[in-house]
């Protein structure tokens, strides 16, 4: 016979049973809502609350007439969520993404196939129309960002004074990282609420902090020089085989900067490619010993001191000593009488010492601390370089007659620009300028500060050096070939031993040419400079004719004329 269970029993462990269930659920409930509610409600507001970065929009940089040097162009940045593409549409989106990105599908396969990200950047910086036909496609996983790309029309024209900027958007170099606060502007950011595809949620709350755009940057360079005087160096650079080169063309009366030039120059379009050393401006970081140019400083010690006048005669030697050392002329040549214009005009060196001879090593030192040297020139351009300037009392034997002629101190390209700027000025010494502005906040120009201003030299004694400068471009002088038909120009060639750290000592030569046009009325100067020539190492032979070249375009360029007037005669040879 069948016994049934007591059912007070079976119902009472039956409530048993539930009610310790329901207390295990009840007690979860409790933790949930209660106790780790807050940290839920957070976790829940972190999968759910995204924050998005709006990138401010960089400014340009132009040239002194406003044409874009460097500026910045609409662009998108196209990402992927890997969990979200199915496995059997992975080569069909890898395709897609490839052709319209230019990239390499491997690539683009490796990023889909990480299961574990739910984000890989596919390309910082596309086209907007690359960006527009990948997402007609509708891929699912796929999406896109509004974001900006920095674009240098010109290629490598004045790149390394621009500089360029990281993938970030961060100014890396030159001007870029200089003004780099200025021009970044101020990223803006948005907060929203969104579901687990990515749509935002309606009627949610959202939080929005407009970018501020960077503002814009005026250079003093002016964009048809620059690229005059890059072809020029640059084909000479070439000719000639040399290592490097440089050119610099200033504005007289103002000490703006029209153009600065550097061969190899960088191409701002892949920087990435380039050595370490060329990514810098070498017109204001590498030092050289400036060589025959640096005599117009001694001539100007001599004349300010009152040791000497322009027509005072020299006994000249092709060759004479200094402590230890035997210091010669350029080429042997019997004695000569020269007048001190010229031992300038045909850049002698023995001349140069004998006129030093008269003023003594401690003037000397001054004078050339007045006109720069031993500092820098205080453009501000990222790597600006002093050079070196011993102290008169540290002078060696021999470096007493040979920093007379330029041998045993050390500048760089603007600061030996900046001495001829200041004797055309008339003995003022104007500091360099890159900058000629910015925009403000409402886009109004603001011009920068006028140039420091300060007198070097007497304008009696910038006149008689200018014209002692004139003669040397004249037919008997060094500089012959830095003529212009029309114009009267004035300058110097120098050649210098260049001192390398290859060889750990003097070998290679260091060919200059810098003067100014017109002589009589300077308005512009133009500096070139090559190192390590292989062809032919003179500064009149190679340096000289980019000179006449860059010069040439840049009277034109500036519409410029000829002044009509001839030069005063000019005694190269006492007693004629």
């Amino acid at each position: 016979m069948l016994r049934l269970g007591n059912p007070r029993r079976r119902i009472g462990i039956g409530l048993m049973a539930m009610t310790f269930v329901l207390s295990i659920f009840a007690g979860r409930l409790i933790q949930l809502q209660g106790l780790d509610s807050k940290v839920y409600a957070a976790k829940a507001a972190e999968q759910r609350v995204q924050e998005e970065r709006l990138p401010a929009r960089r400014g340009s940089i132009t040239d002194v007439k406003g044409h874009e040097l460097a500026l910045t162009l609409e662009a998108r940045e196209i990402f992927v969520d890997p969990s979200e593409i199915p496995d059997d549409r992975r080569d069909q989106v890898a395709t897609i993404l490839a052709k319209e990105l230019n990239a390499t599908k491997q690539t683009i396969l490796a990023k889909l196939a990480d299961r574990t990200s739910r984000y890989q950047q596919i390309a910082a910086a596309a086209d907007p129309a690359a960006a527009q036909r990948i997402m007609a496609h509708d891929l699912k996983g796929v999406g896109s960002k509004h974001r900006y790309r920095r674009d240098y029309p010109g290629g490598d024209l004045a790149g390394t004074l621009l500089g360029f900027v990281g993938t970030d958007g961060t100014g890396l170099a030159g001007l870029e990282s200089t003004y780099d606060r200025l021009l970044a502007g101020r990223d803006g950011k948005q907060i929203i609420e969104t579901g687990r595809q990515g749509q935002r949620i309606p009627m949610t709350h959202s939080t929005l902090l407009a970018p501020i755009e960077g503002r814009d940057v005026r250079l003093t360079i002016d964009r048809d020089v620059q690229w005059a005087a890059q072809k020029v160096i640059a084909d000479q650079v070439e000719a000639t085989g040399s290592r490097t080169g440089s050119v610099i063309v200033m504005d007289v009366r103002t000490g703006q900067v029209v153009a600065m030039a550097n061969a190899p120059e960088l191409d701002l379009g892949n920087w990435m490619a380039a050595a370490g050393a060329d990514r810098v401006n070498r017109s204001v970081t590498d030092v050289f010993e400036p060589g025959s140019t640096n005599k117009v400083i001694t001539a100007a010690a001599a004349l300010e001191s009152g040791a000497v006048r322009p027509e005072t005669p020299f006994t000249v030697p092709d060759q004479i000593r200094c402590a230890d050392q035997v210091l010669k002329d350029s080429h042997p040549h019997p004695v000569e009488r020269l007048t001190f214009s010229g031992v300038v005009a045909t850049s002698s060196n023995v001349g140069t010492i004998l006129a030093t001879q008269r003023i003594g090593d401690e003037k000397l030192h001054s004078m050339l601390q007045r006109f720069g040297f031993g500092t820098r020139p205080g453009t501000g351009l990222p790597g600006e370089e002093a050079g070196l300037l011993p102290d008169w009392k540290d002078w060696s034997g021999s470096q007493r007659c040979t920093i007379a002629y330029g041998q045993g101190v050390s500048v760089t390209a603007l600061q030996t620009a900046s001495v001829y700027q200041t004797i055309a000025n008339g003995g003022v010494r104007v500091t360099p300028q890159v900058v000629a502005g910015t925009t403000g906040e409402n886009g109004a120009f603001t011009a920068s500060p006028p140039a420091k201003r300060t007198r070097v030299i007497s304008e009696r004694t910038a006149r008689e050096v200018s014209a002692m400068l004139e003669a040397a471009v004249s037919e008997g002088g060094t500089g012959n070939l830095a003529s212009i038909d029309g114009y009267r120009v004035a300058g110097k060639t120098g050649t210098a031993m260049r001192y390398d750290t290859r060889c750990q000592g003097y070998c290679g030569y260091t060919a200059t040419f810098v003067g100014f046009a017109p002589a009589d009325k300077p308005r512009l100067v133009v500096l070139a400079v090559l190192q390590d020539p292989q062809e032919g190492h003179y500064g009149g032979e190679i340096a000289a004719p980019v000179f006449k070249k860059v010069m040439t375009f840049a009277l034109k360029s500036g519409k410029i004329p000829p002044t009509g007037t001839r030069p005063s005669p000019v005694r190269i040879r006492a007693g004629e």
